[in-house]
This record gives structure tokens, C-alpha cells and sequence, in this order.
């Protein structure tokens, strides 16, 4: 169970720690309504759900740049996120950080038993179909929990593909949708005929703009990064990491322009187009 913070000087001599506990401690005190943070205690699931998202960004943005002190810092601020939420959901009388900790141990040591099983499964190794076999007997006794609970069963979802974040990247999401369908053979055979669909989108994405309607066009662009999204995968390429390399590539070539610009005494604000596009094609040769 949550710690419940007692007399106020006992918030105030808190001290860092490298125990989970001291987190725990600090968020309850956050949250305690008396004596908390009034901009904690007035949060919920959803108005923090953006910062957890932001948190496991900036994580990744860490990793790429091969910062460890970074990394250890907003590592730091991602575990407060599941602190935080687990915090919210004892309040409201349906898990503690505990039973997170529980579940996901319970998950990893199920999923893994040819690392944690008996000889007999250890020997055996990690069988074909045996992790989509577990996965399968785990949403099976979900369904059964949220049964007993009095809940839909599906948790709201009745399609084969609503297990899909709908809160995902757009990217990201289209690629998990794209690849769950195809586990059941809904899928292009090979990448070429995909590069004709792109085209065909493109046509069509054409004619909406041609024809100035707003929401055909919105339509029409979505399908072509829809069917973008597909030729990647079947490149055996994650359209989310390659366009962040192509944002990184134009970040990187735009800077060049700027310090040139710079270095000649003139500003983005006052140069040309055709001077941006000369030092453009400069930075390209540079790289």
C-alpha cells in the first residue's frame, strides 16, 4: 500500500534516495490534499497521459544522442510517469505500484520459459509460435477477469485490429495495423506493386487538389502516407526512425545555411530564396 504522509515537517525532511520507496513516498506527498502540490492534486489520468508520452520521447531522444547522464535523468522523469498514474489508480481504489510491478514481473516470466521455465522448457529453447501461443492464453484470461468484474469482455474493443493504441504516432500506428493485418494474410506480397498504389494515391490526391476540396484532399494525403507507411515495412524499414533521420538531415543542412548566412553578414530573415537554395545544395555536397 501507498504511505500516507503524516505531520508536514516529515514532507519537508525528505531526503533523495536510490529506493523506489522514497518515489513513492514523495508522490503520495504530492498528493496528499492537504498538504500537497496543489497542481498534483488537481491532475487525472488523462491530463497526464500527454506527459507520459513526452517522457518516453525525450528517453529515446537520449538514446540518440548518446547521452548517458541524459539518459539517467529522463529515465528518472519516465519512472515518475508509472509512479504517478499507479499512485492515481490507489486512490481511486483499483491498483497500487505494487501490483504494476507484479504484473509485468508475472508477464515477463511467463512469456520467457525457456530463460525460466523447468529443464524440460529450457531445453526446448523458445518455440515456434510459443510466444503468440502465450500471448493468446494471457488476453484469454483477461477477458475472463473483465467477465468476472461485470465489464465487456473486449474492454470495448470488438475488432481484430482495436488492440492497436489509438494513441500511438500516426506513423507508428499505421505501421502496427499494417502488420497485424498481415498475420492474416492481408498483406501485399512484395514491395513493388506497392510502389504502383502510391502512385495511384498520388493521382487521386492530385485530382482533390485540383478540384480544391479540403477534406478529399486531407483524405487523399493520408492514404499516400498510408500506403508510404506499407512500402517501408515491406523494405524492412520503421517510417518512423527514417523519417526522424530525414528531420535530423534537414535540421543538420538548415543550420549550415544559417551559419553561412551568418558568416557573410546576413540573416535568414533577409536572404533570398536563391540564396537559401545555393547554400542549400552546398550543404548537401558538405555531408
Amino acid at each position: 500500500m501507498w504511505p500516507r504522509i503524516g505531520p508536514r515537517d516529515s514532507i519537508v525532511s525528505m531526503k533523495p534516495s536510490k529506493d523506489i520507496s522514497r518515489l513513492i513516498e514523495i508522490m503520495a506527498a504530492l498528493r496528499e490534499p492537504k498538504t500537497g502540490c496543489p497542481w498534483d492534486i488537481e491532475q487525472n489520468f488523462s491530463t497526464i497521459a500527454p506527459y507520459t508520452i513526452e517522457e518516453a520521447y525525450e528517453v529515446a531522444d537520449a538514446i540518440s544522442r548518446g547521452n548517458p547522464d541524459d539518459l539517467r535523468e529522463e529515465l528518472g522523469d519516465l519512472l515518475l510517469q508509472v509512479v504517478y498514474h499507479a499512485r492515481m489508480a490507489e486512490e481511486a481504489g483499483e491498483f497500487a505500484f505494487g501490483d504494476v510491478v507484479e504484473a509485468i514481473t508475472t508477464k515477463m516470466i511467463r512469456r520467457h520459459p525457456h530463460v525460466f521455465g523447468d529443464e524440460t522448457a529450457r531445453g526446448a529453447g523458445m518455440a515456434k509460435g510459443m510466444w503468440e501461443k502465450i500471448k493468446a492464453e494471457e488476453k484469454a484470461e483477461k477477458r475472463e477477469a473483465r467477465l468476472a468484474r461485470g465489464l465487456d469482455p473486449e474492454d470495448n474493443g470488438k475488432g481484430f485490429l482495436d488492440s492497436v493504441p489509438v494513441a500511438m504516432p500516426a506513423l507508428t500506428r499505421a505501421l502496427k495495423l499494417q502488420e497485424k493485418a498481415a498475420r492474416v494474410g492481408f498483406d501485399w506480397s512484395e514491395a513493388a506493386p506497392i510502389l504502383d498504389k502510391i502512385e495511384e494515391e498520388i493521382g487521386e490526391l492530385r485530382e482533390a487538389m485540383a478540384k480544391g476540396d479540403t477534406a478529399s484532399i486531407k483524405d487523399e494525403f493520408g492514404d499516400t502516407l498510408f500506403a508510404l507507411v506499407n512500402l517501408g515495412r515491406h523494405l524492412k524499414l520503421d517510417s518512423e526512425a527514417a523519417l526522424s533521420g530525414t528531420n535530423d538531415k534537414f535540421r543538420s543542412r538548415f543550420h549550415y545555411v544559417e551559419r553561412a548566412l551568418d558568416a557573410s553578414g546576413g540573416t535568414l530573415e533577409t536572404a533570398t530564396l536563391d540564396e537559401m537554395e545555393k547554400l542549400w545544395q552546398d550543404a548537401k555536397k558538405a555531408k
